[in-house]
């Protein structure tokens, strides 16, 4: 299960972030966290005060502390049932890949609205294509057409293009642990643990997505989950 506070920026798992610094004492564990709280809070502080050019922008585990801060607000009950439903699958393709079920769970909730826009068949059906992966030459199954927004050069264009359709959800996040993982594109990408913010990075400079905020997006909905398990 995820730790209620996580730094997505240390690769290869979670790491236990308080709420507030403990007084257990300089020498202990109480004491290193409490220290690691206030590194962080300065460094966000400086951050929002000087902004990117003056401090060189913020550490991974900085950008999820001040998301983590309040920046975010926890799914709410829907979506929580919503990621009870999927999490058997998450689970199953994040033992296949070396990622945190929960990073799997956001980067769903990210493509498909957590659950709540999903591509739809051109009869109006779910394709449960919950990882927004295209019908490309290759693809042998059912298809969903429909319009959708590519990035070029960093601006926004509709496009019309076609989806993988699948039976089932299941369906999907398999036929996405199997893409995932036998790509060379997306290499970088497996074994990143629960650091949801090098998993999108990744995925992103394999071409995964067009659009340039798309690993700031994925960590941020990560960060949500991570604030409904506190």
């Amino acid at each position: 299960m995820l730790n209620p506070e996580f730094r997505i920026g240390a690769a290869g798992g979670f790491a236990a972030l308080p709420d507030a610094p403990r007084a257990n004492g300089a020498g202990g564990a109480g004491g290193s966290f409490g220290a690691l709280y206030r590194e962080l809070n300065a460094e966000v502080s400086r951050f929002i005060a000087q902004g990117d050019d003056a401090g060189g922008g913020l550490s991974p585990e900085a950008q999820v502390h001040r998301l983590q801060a309040g920046a975010v607000d926890a799914p709410s009950a829907e979506q929580q049932a919503w990621l009870a439903r999927i999490a058997p699958l998450a689970e199953e393709a994040g033992r296949a890949l070396g990622v945190a079920p929960e990073v799997l769970s956001a980067h769903a909730a990210l493509e498909s609205g957590w659950g709540q826009r999903p591509i739809r068949t051109e009869a109006g059906a779910d394709s449960h294509n919950l990882f927004g992966l295209k019908a490309t030459a290759a693809w042998r199954g059912d298809v969903a057409e429909v319009q959708t927004t590519e990035y070029e050069d960093g601006v926004a264009q509709p496009r019309r293009a076609g989806f993988r359709s699948y039976a089932d959800a299941g369906s999907a996040f398999r036929d996405f642990a199997q893409l995932i993982g036998g790509s060379p594109r997306y290499q970088g990408a497996l074994g990143t643990g629960g650091d949801a913010l090098a998993y999108g990075r990744a995925l992103q400079q394999g071409g995964y997505a067009t659009d340039p905020a798309y690993a700031d997006k994925l960590a941020r909905v990560a960060a949500q989950i991570a604030k409904g398990k506190r």
